[in-house]
């Protein structure tokens, strides 16, 4: 109750009030009790959230256990505008639970890479046995016989 008036009184002090007691009241914002810490580690991690604060004592302890965040604001002091406009952190981060299986966009979003595989007829006998048993347990008989056709002679 304490935390909803707070922010309801926090709210009521900003232009932008109007905008955010409707973003406030959609199904993505709540305010979640949990039981204990744990609990509320869990709760993070399955969420995903696009912008986690940690208010706890020993938060960044509490910040190493979270797997699922698009950005984490540990402690009274780092609020997230710091990771918003200063901090170097990206600003463009996955909303909707998305952040438990892709990052916020960086450099790297913009590079392109491309695997290159290289085998000798040895190494491809070595592991040619379990890539066959790959492909055949996924239903692509082709890819099972590129490597059968390529070991024939040896067999």
């Amino acid at each position: 109750e304490s935390v909803n008036s707070e922010i309801t009184a926090q709210v009521g002090l900003l232009a932008t009030a109007d905008r955010l007691r409707i973003a406030l009241s959609g199904e993505q914002s709540a305010i979640v009790l949990v039981t204990d810490l744990d609990q509320g580690i869990e709760v993070a991690n399955a969420y995903g959230a696009e912008h986690l604060e940690i208010q706890t004592a020993d938060a960044a302890a509490v910040a190493r256990q979270i797997r699922n965040a698009g950005a984490i604001f540990i402690g009274p002091y780092s609020p997230v505008p710091l990771g918003d406009y200063s901090a170097g952190s990206t600003h463009v981060l996955p909303t909707g639970g998305a952040a438990r299986y892709s990052s916020g966009l960086t450099v790297r979003s913009f590079l392109r890479s491309i695997h290159v595989i290289e085998y000798d007829r040895q190494a491809l006998a070595e592991i040619g046995g379990r890539v066959q048993a790959f492909a055949t347990a996924e239903r692509l008989p082709g890819h099972a016989n590129a490597i059968a056709v390529r070991l024939e002679d040896q067999q």
